[in-house]
């Protein structure tokens, strides 16, 4: 199997996993006891609490544990609305958030808040001068993903942390992709709330991560207990929390080198899908993007049967369409970039790892080619299209 869709989620590595296996069995008591089984508990969790605020240069009081990365973006969007709605009921985000942010606003919506859904340009960058003149008196939260999950685009978000504070409004950034794969500074990028998740970056699923700025007055996402410092409640999740903590070491540890590769092997992958197969498009920029994201779009290709083929030969990718939810809408992203509806449902999407080799980039060209080649020459839409430069091609010679 060649796996390609890190993106959707990582392989646990195995010190994570080993950092976690003690407490499910052996300390396994709650953090919230006093005695020393429950104490175990609590000196892992504040661990893992500095390694994170430690990599994002923020205090270990601004880190809260979260389920994940979706928890994260709902706290941040509906505490922050509620906290500073006596001060204005609008809201600035982009057409290419993750459904987390995007679903949660439009239900602030619902609620008599008023959303602004700034552009992009063609490859995915944020129409800085379209959100700076959506800002209005009563603007009180930005909300800008770091990184996009589907083209891999790198937002400018140090410019937009620094036109949200000059006006005193909040700035949220969804960095869930961006998490534990680039050095992220807080205070640097002007970011008073930022959203994470463990399983993006070879932790566990079901947990993640929200900073919040000190100072901030947000309400208790979840209602209950004291724990979280009385804004989160429910007993911690210690195995999934010491795991986020490890797979944050590790990614700090191994970043430089895994950035080099990755980089390396996206750029050759790339080179290869252009030299080897006619009538497709990179979408998302061609340097400024995550290392290990690739994502094409084939003309005259349905993208799910591009994808179930793939499956067939053992290599696992995904597809900028949401055809696989049961939705027959393309991409919401690739749209936003300015495709076509035909040209968004042939999109597919590889995102690499540090395991990933060249040789394995050659096997999925080479197997790219051949099932683009095959779902081509069942498409008449394709055989007119050839049809139509060989005609234009003898025209010109006569």
């Amino acid at each position: 199997m060649i796996y390609l869709d890190n993106a959707a989620t990582t392989k646990t590595a195995p010190e994570v996993v080993e950092a976690m296996l003690p407490f499910f069995s052996e300390y396994y008591g709650n953090a919230s006891s006093i005695y020393t089984l429950g104490s175990a508990s609590k000196k892992a969790l504040n661990q893992a609490r500095r390694t994170l605020a430690d990599y994002l240069g923020a205090k270990q009081e601004e880190i809260y544990f979260t389920a994940g990365g979706s928890e994260a973006d709902n706290w941040a969007l509906k505490a922050a609305a509620e906290a500073y709605r006596d001060k204005g009921k609008h809201i600035i985000t982009t057409r290419i958030e993750h459904h987390a942010v995007l679903h949660t606003c439009e239900y602030l919506e619902k609620q008599g808040y008023e959303v602004t859904y700034a552009g992009v340009d063609e490859n995915g960058i944020v129409k800085l001068e379209e959100l700076e003149a959506a800002i209005r008196p009563d603007t009180i939260l930005i909300s800008v993903m770091y990184a996009n999950n589907e083209v891999g685009t790198l937002q400018p978000i140090r410019e937009i942390g620094q036109m949200a504070h000059d006006r005193g409004i909040l700035f949220h950034t969804d960095a869930v992709q961006a998490f534990g794969q680039l050095p992220i500074q807080v205070d640097e990028l002007h970011i008073d709330m930022l959203s994470a998740s463990a399983h993006k970056v070879n932790g566990p699923k079901g947990v993640g991560c929200l900073y919040i700025r000190s100072g901030l007055k947000l309400r208790s996402f979840i209602h209950g207990g004291a724990q979280e410092r009385s804004r989160r409640a429910g007993t911690e999740n210690i195995p999934g929390i010491v795991g986020f903590g490890k797979a944050i070491e590790r990614a700090v540890r191994i970043m430089p080198e895994k950035t080099k590769k990755e980089t390396e092997l996206r750029d050759y992958l790339i080179k290869q899908i252009y030299e080897k197969i006619p009538y497709c498009r990179l979408n998302g920029d061609r340097s400024r993007r995550l290392p290990g994201n690739v994502n094409f779009s084939f003309q005259f290709v349905e993208g799910e049967s591009l994808l179930i083929m793939l499956d067939m030969k053992g290599i696992c990718g995904s597809s900028g369409s949401a055809c696989t939810s049961g939705a027959l809408d393309p991409s919401h992203v690739l749209l936003a970039l300015g495709l076509s509806h035909e040209l968004a449902h042939g999109s597919l999407r590889l995102t690499l790892s540090e395991e990933n080799t060249r040789e394995e980039m050659d096997t999925v060209v080479e197997a790219i080619a051949e099932i683009v080649g095959k779902l081509r020459a069942m498409s008449p839409l394709y055989e007119d299209f050839m049809k139509s430069q060989t005609a234009g091609s003898c025209a010109s010679d006569l």
